[in-house]
């Protein structure tokens, strides 16, 4: 929760420094989100590669273990396509690409911006950010009602980092293996599902 709140309050603080005019002239002329998205690509690939414990949970990997995230990633894309039909003035790809980012929002948001503009992407941080916050705040009512795994999904890419701890409370520590290998598969799809459907017209 502290981690979204430190996110919102830098994109808040953005928005008021670029609409006052406080920001020099070089950041406003030129489009640096796309050196923030290679800074942040980059960071990314070396916290997967520096995990000790991505090693051993491939090695222990069995074939029904990849149907959480795959439920997760068809379900959230389903979800998605739904939705367009409420949001007329979303297209369905706009929603397929927002949808996709699945939480990763710092990484989704970036993307979204670079491809579709800011409107969009400012959509994209807040409704990823949502979905955070959903499966902080409702964990407990999700596993009781729809059981362990029901938290792991609503957690999207989260579930290895942010959402563990939740998850690990309400779900059970035998879970704990299920929702770091379901983040971390989660967590590489984002920027291919995310590029594909954000540069769909």
């Amino acid at each position: 929760m502290k981690g979204s709140v430190i996110i919102v309050s830098f994109f808040i603080a953005g928005i008021c420094l670029g609409s006052q005019g406080w920001l020099p002239a070089f950041l406003l002329e030129n489009d640096r989100t796309l050196y923030a998205l290679y800074a942040l690509m980059f960071l990314v690939g070396v916290s997967l590669g520096s995990d000790r414990k991505l090693k051993e949970i491939v090695r222990s990997v069995r074939v029904r273990i990849l149907l959480v995230p795959l439920a997760t990633i068809i379900g959230t894309l389903a979800g998605s396509a739904l939705i367009s039909i409420v949001l007329v003035k979303l297209s369905l790809a706009d929603c397929l690409a927002i949808g996709s980012g699945f939480g990763y929002y710092s990484l989704s948001s970036v993307f979204i911006t670079q491809y579709k503009g800011a409107g969009l992407g400012t959509i994209a941080l807040m409704a990823n950010i949502i979905r955070e916050i959903i499966t902080l705040l409702g964990a407990p009512l999700l596993a009781a009602c729809f059981g362990p795994l029901a938290p792991i999904s609503a957690g999207g890419a989260t579930t290895m980092d942010t959402t563990l701890p939740v998850i690990t409370r309400y779900s059970g520590k035998e879970w704990v293996f299920v929702s770091i290998f379901h983040g971390i598969v989660v967590d590489f799809t984002v920027p291919f599902f995310v590029t594909f459907f954000a540069t769909l017209l």
